[in-house]
């Protein structure tokens, strides 16, 4: 048996590859529009999850690896009959994990589904990403062609699309459900800003396109000049993400036009950096390999973050899948912990019309699959204005529960009213987070949890169709981290949902 060096069938990065890529793509719409739609058609699914992002700012985020966990929930794509699924891991997942998902799944034994389910790791807990690991591993890369039967359409799913999956695709032969990565520049923050320009939707003040410390200076100082009373502003690299590519930079003591510039200069080592133990001089190195945008602390007595989810399919069809309200911490409260669904009735179809205009834009320019736009709502008064903040052309905090809402449940977000609803006539809503965490729950295996949560009937139920679901599972032990979607009719019985399982939890460890 002969296994193909890691430059098969291209060099990384080549004319050779890049042109096969395009034609593994261009080739996606037919076969989605022919394979898609159909319940029993035969497919295959590789499913890569892979956080191929900046390795330092992602060792900041901690249990990162298990992160790889969060889109298990794409096994529930198994209750589709003739449809096959590969999962790749760095490390392997815990059978206990995989029990607990495929016992969940609709009108399918666990035991047909696990037929159809291969699960591959590289075992490799090094920090560097999933599809880096895959990519060096020629027997691993053969394995994962070995499992899509030749009379199958396939594609790869994975959480975002750079160089690295691009290799990967071309490969495996298969196309990516994802933006080409010579696009990625359309999820930076800067060229987020200009989208939102181009779509007529407003922006905080700022500046994007800014290469290194003197811009960035300049930017403040040029911020403080036109808005004297503004107090802070947000610094953030152009690939940041959830938050912790930022920082808090506050003019305090600040003079009002004279010398701003030299007092910025002065002061600018004082920011306040998001990322846990990021230095100010590794955050402007950073910055400066990155670039990045400056932007006014929108403040306000009222104020929130939703986001919009949009899809936009092979064919070209853009879909607003779901809003949501996020829930932010931190010291700086930049950091993503969590979030309800759908977003408040105030302003849900509001934001979800700002989202479609700019999916649209986004369909125009090439992009391709999940993706999702953050905003930051103020209200004034009784109205509320919203700024649109950035574009995270990726699957993202919000993709793995609304999947998991969709798969349990078959219902589907309706933009237009901005309610969830399923085949029964009824509505359902959630309350999702990765970061339900307590140094008392270190220790606790997967074993442990899923015999908790039998034992105290913590479950979703299908015969009412709410409940809790857990996630990052693989995590808890070490981490004492674990991720919920706590899934009701109404938000009071999601926060009673959400409240009994911290309180079981809480009650079950020693």
């Amino acid at each position: 048996m002969q296994f193909h060096s890691s430059a098969f069938p291209f060099p990384a990065g080549s004319q050779e590859e890049l042109a096969t890529f395009k034609r593994l793509q261009a080739n996606f719409a037919p076969q989605f529009e022919a394979v898609f739609p159909q319940h029993h058609a035969e497919k295959t699914v590789v499913v890569v999850p892979s956080l191929t992002l900046d390795q330092e700012i992602l060792s900041k985020v901690k249990g990162h690896v298990y992160y790889e966990e969060r889109l298990l929930c794409l096994m529930l794509l198994l209750r589709m009959p003739n449809t096959r699924l590969v999962y790749i891991t760095s490390m392997p997942v815990d059978p206990v994990i995989i029990d607990y998902y495929l016992h969940l799944l609709p009108g399918i034994t666990s035991y047909h589904a696990r037929q159809r389910l291969t699960l591959l790791s590289c075992y490799d807990a090094s920090p560097r990403s999933l599809t880096e690991k895959i990519i060096e591993r020629p027997r691993l890369l053969h394995r994962i062609r070995q499992c899509i039967p030749e009379n199958h359409t396939a594609h790869l799913a994975c959480f975002n699309v750079t160089p690295l999956e691009r290799t990967l695709a071309v490969q495996l032969g298969i196309p990516v459900y994802g933006t080409d990565p010579d696009l990625c520049h359309l999820g930076s923050k800067s060229r987020s800003r200009e989208i939102f320009r181009e779509c007529g939707i407003p922006v905080p003040d700022g500046m994007e396109n800014l290469r290194d410390e003197q811009d960035v200076i300049q930017a403040l100082a040029a911020l403080k000049r036109r808005n004297p009373d503004l107090q802070k502003a947000v610094i953030k690299m152009d690939e940041g993400f959830s938050g912790e590519g930022n920082a808090i930079f506050s003019f305090q003591q600040s003079p009002v036009i004279s010398n701003l510039e030299s007092w910025i200069r002065s002061s600018i080592h004082t920011l306040r950096c998001v990322a846990d133990d990021l230095k100010y001089e590794q955050f402007m190195e950073k910055f400066t390999s990155m670039k990045g945008i400056v932007e006014a602390f929108l403040d306000g007595t009222v104020k929130t973050s939703p986001s919009v989810q949009c899809r936009i399919n092979p064919l070209g069809r853009v879909d607003v899948l779901s809003t949501h309200d996020q829930a932010l911490g931190g010291e700086s409260g930049q950091v993503f912990l969590g979030a309800r669904f759908p977003a408040t009735d105030a302003y849900c179809k509001d934001i979800g019309v700002m989202g479609q205009t700019i999916a649209h834009r986004l369909a125009d320019l090439g992009a391709l699959g999940r993706f999702s736009i953050d905003f930051l709502s103020i209200k004034e008064q009784d109205t509320w204005k919203h700024y649109a903040i950035e574009i995270n052309l990726r699957k993202g905090g919000t993709t793995h529960p609304y999947l998991m809402l969709q798969f349990l449940t078959d219902g589907e977000y309706n933009a237009s009213t901005g309610r969830y609803d399923m085949p029964n006539g009824q509505t359902r809503c959630y309350y999702a987070t990765d970061n339900l965490k307590s140094e008392r729950y270190r220790g606790l295996t997967p074993h442990d949890l899923i015999e908790i949560a039998i034992c105290n009937d913590l479950h979703y139920d299908s015969a009412t169709q709410e409940g809790v679901m857990f996630h990052l599972i693989g995590a808890l032990s070490q981490y004492g981290k674990l991720g919920v979607v706590c899934i009701g009719k109404d938000g009071e019985t999601v926060d009673r949902i959400y409240d009994r399982t911290v309180r079981v939890l809480e009650e079950s460890v020693v």
